[in-house]
């Protein structure tokens, strides 16, 4: 049976799938070898704390010396070399390991400034941006924020800002969340926090690393940031660990998060595993492989729209700073038949038909397609956006690249269809 049966889609995408995948071969050449390398440093972080069967077993209760847990955050720290590391399934996302880390840092009066702009959507309550009375502002802390120039950092505000305000935590998002925004590459990165640091060594600079992991041979803890926040169920959870966050930095940080986490006094001592550190010692050790698969279905995915004559970005040879790849369609019906026809290319879920709707911490209805085998897993093919202009989708995952290619293909047929 030909592809083009199998998949029930046009002929004239397969064969434009296979003149762009001819194409993509040097730049897919160089997704292997920055695989290949990260791949190397997780397997020199298991073989440094001489991983063993003992860490797969399970805690009740209080969690007392749970060897498996520790062995995970210090292979987190050895990997993003950093002094410690808080990995736990009871950070049930990356935004609550966000919110956890600001509660943390920062004590009434203190400053947060953000030089990325506004940040995502799910953060806007913590801040206080969003009316909330549990958020920072409701506890005396003030918020402050310095938009992008030309897709970098504004370094004359920047700068401006730190000679007449006393900042206690700077916050970075590289990830472009649901802006138009470029995401913001670890070159970058490493360029504004020496800036800073110039400026301030004090100053605590805290990355939002969400789907930017491995996609580089280098995280932002390794160029100067002071703690590294990120999910597991986006690229380091491999779409093995079926939940959890990780934050990583100095010890004195890590500390405060354990306690925020936990209880004072207690910190990181405590906090059961429940039997999830296999999957969270698997995911990580699948994921360079799995962040691979998702840069070369976003890749796929970018060339194969442009060609069709849809507004992509990044472009197909741009640098890359995470997973996720937008089309702006300009249209809300485009919008949501591409999220459709992704639902439809997923393994789960894929008779059901996705409609935008409200969702907890976000202002606008949102199309969300996740045929995932862990609910909202995104490292797993998945696409969404906000019903707004200028009508976005931001696709991300793909844990192979061939069932990425399908759900892709799929999508696309789906938009294509009168």
């Amino acid at each position: 049976m030909k592809e083009n049966e199998m998949l029930n889609i046009d002929e004239k995408i397969i064969s434009l799938a296979s003149d762009c995948e001819e194409e993509l071969i040097p730049i897919y050449k160089e997704i292997e070898n920055i695989c290949t390398y990260n791949s190397m440093k997780v397997m020199n972080a298991f073989w440094s704390f001489e991983v063993n069967e003992s860490a797969f077993h399970s805690t009740s209760g209080y969690g007392y010396n749970d060897v498996g847990r520790d062995v995970i955050e210090k292979i987190y720290a050895h990997i993003f070399k950093t002094e410690d590391a808080l990995v736990r399934s009871q950070m049930v996302s990356g935004s609550h390991a966000l919110s956890t880390t600001l509660f943390a840092l920062l004590r009434p009066n203190d400053t947060l400034l953000s030089i990325t702009g506004l940040p995502y959507d799910t953060l806007h309550e913590v801040i206080g941006i969003k009316e909330n009375a549990s958020s920072l502002k409701s506890f005396g802390i003030h918020y402050e924020q310095i938009e992008l120039v030309n897709d970098d950092f504004d370094y004359v505000n920047i700068e401006n800002f730190l000679k007449t305000n006393k900042v206690k935590v700077i916050e970075m998002q590289r990830s472009k969340g649901y802006s138009t925004r470029k995401s913001i590459t670890i070159d970058k990165v490493e360029k504004v926090i020496k800036f800073i640091k110039d400026i301030d060594k004090d100053i605590i600079i805290m990355v939002d690393n969400c789907y930017c992991e491995f996609v580089s041979k280098v995280e932002p803890s390794e160029v100067g940031a002071d703690i590294v926040v990120g999910s597991l169920i986006k690229n380091l959870g491999g779409g093995i660990a079926p939940n959890g966050a990780y934050i990583v930095g100095r010890k004195d940080l890590i500390e405060l998060c354990g306690e925020r986490l936990t209880l004072p006094g207690e910190g990181k001592e405590v906090g059961p595993t429940l039997g999830i550190n296999k999957s969270i010692l698997q995911g990580l050790y699948f994921a360079p492989s799995v962040v691979a698969s998702s840069l070369k279905t976003a890749i796929f995915t970018s060339l194969m729209l442009e060609k069709l004559g849809y507004e992509v970005e990044p472009k197909y040879n741009d640098k890359r700073a995470d997973i996720v790849e937008n089309i702006i369609f300009h249209n809300s019906t485009d919008l949501i038949k591409y999220c459709q026809g992704i639902q439809m290319g997923s393994p789960i879920d894929s008779a059901f038909l996705p409609v935008p709707g409200d969702m907890p911490g976000y202002e606008d209805q949102i199309i969300m397609a996740s045929g995932a085998f862990t609910q909202g897993s995104s490292i797993e093919l998945s696409c969404d956006g906000p019903i707004r202009e200028p009508f976005i989708a931001y696709q991300q995952g793909g844990l192979t690249y061939e069932y990425g290619r399908i759900g892709v293909l799929k999508a696309i047929d789906n938009l294509l269809k009168e």
